[in-house]
């Protein structure tokens, strides 16, 4: 990788200075407190590291699962949450609990998850559609946040499909609404994450909405394409998912070469068996060291993805049970191997495109605020 340009924005989120302008997006099953932490100690202190999706009914009735998920280190600030609901009601309410009792500093709404038993009842990618419906949403959550200083935000796709597109509609609707910041996820809910992202989708909201920062997402894998986004698009920072899958150490190459700073050499194996077993032990603190490393197989192939490691040894990797025998199979690796030249690239799902799933006459009125039955169903993390 060659970023050398710095590209510089005083990005601010209600009263955090976000330096470099980079977010780590919500990933369902994976941006817990462990690797949010990992992430953390590669990047800058001052970016913006997200929670994974947490449903807000679920805050709402005081589920033990969903209150282990939301759990942050003691010095992690902010505190960043995404939250999950279609009620009005339900959301506002649990903002209230979460900025009254002090669980976040930072809130974020998810309206971009294009997983079908999400958007089936109405939420993620499908919610925008509803015009009326998301005013109501963003008034409420606003005013439950506003009384205790903390930032709302919202993260969303370019539509439903091609036929249906409604993010300048969005755009201009949380502008009007207080919201704090906005991020835009330039493909549709029915793309998946299949193709490539529309960055032009993203200079157009950057046009279109002015007031409060626009942050683009979408096909950043490595330090070069946030730098390319940002010089395209004019948005004022970058979120990133899909390219730190294995790769918490992108954080780094993003503080790097948004200052304008030399990049550090990616990792060999040998560092990243390290930063394997770094992952494993944070996460058996975390979720107790049965659950952690069951937990870290699906990050085995990520973490190897490019590398020359036999079949039988990626295996064990993935079917590894404790730190132990994590430690084991590092010890197997040839430490000096370089990172691979043609590992930087897109990771992670992608799948194909496909109709999305929605509630029955769902696009009849984009203007109708009724709560389609049964829509804040608890499935904390997506």
């Amino acid at each position: 990788m060659t970023a050398s340009s710095s590209t510089r924005t005083d990005l601010r989120i209600g009263p955090f200075r976000v330096d470099p302008p980079v977010v780590l997006a919500p990933m369902a099953g994976v941006t817990n407190r462990a690797y949010r932490r990992l992430c953390r100690e590669f990047g800058s202190r001052d970016a913006i590291y997200v929670c994974e999706m947490i449903t807000a009914r679920a805050i709402v009735e005081r589920n033990e699962k969903t209150l282990h998920m939301m759990s942050f280190d003691d010095d992690e600030s902010p505190r960043s949450m995404q939250l999950y609901g279609v009620d009005p009601v339900n959301l506002g309410e649990a903002v209230r609990i979460v900025a009254g009792e002090g669980w976040a500093d930072h809130i974020d709404l998810n309206l971009g998850c294009p997983v079908p038993k999400v958007t089936k009842l109405g939420g993620g990618a499908a919610l925008p559609y509803k015009r009326g419906l998301l005013a109501r949403i963003v008034e409420a959550m606003v005013g439950a946040a506003q009384p205790y200083g903390v930032p709302v935000t919202l993260k969303f796709r370019k539509g439903i499909d091609d036929d249906h597109l409604t993010f300048l509609d969005t755009g201009r609707i949380a502008e009007d609404g207080g919201v704090a910041a906005i991020a835009l996820h330039a493909r549709t809910a029915a793309q998946r994450y299949s193709g490539q992202a529309d960055w032009n989708a993203i200079a157009e909201l950057k046009e279109a909405v002015t007031s409060i920062p626009v942050l683009g997402n979408g096909d950043i894998f490595s330090a070069d394409d946030a730098v390319a986004m940002m010089a395209q698009t004019g948005c004022d920072g970058v979120v990133v998912g899909r390219g730190c899958l294995g790769r918490p150490w992108l954080f780094a190459e993003l503080s790097a070469a948004l200052r304008g700073e030399p990049l550090p050499t990616p990792p060999n194996l040998g560092e990243v068996g390290a930063i394997m077993h770094r992952h494993a032990v944070l996460l058996a603190e975390h979720h107790g060291e049965e659950r952690g490393l069951r937990d870290l197989r699906k990050h085995m192939a990520w973490y190897l993805m490019g590398f020359p490691v036999g079949g039988d040894l990626r295996r064990s990797f993935a079917a590894v049970s404790t730190v132990a025998e994590l430690d084991g199979l590092i010890a197997q690796l040839d430490p000096v191997v370089p990172f691979p030249a043609d590992a930087g690239g897109p990771r992670g799902r992608q799948g194909s495109p496909g109709k999305v799933s929605l509630p029955y006459g769902w696009l009849d009125d984009p203007e109708d605020t009724t709560v389609p039955r049964g829509a804040d169903v608890m499935h904390s993390g997506g």
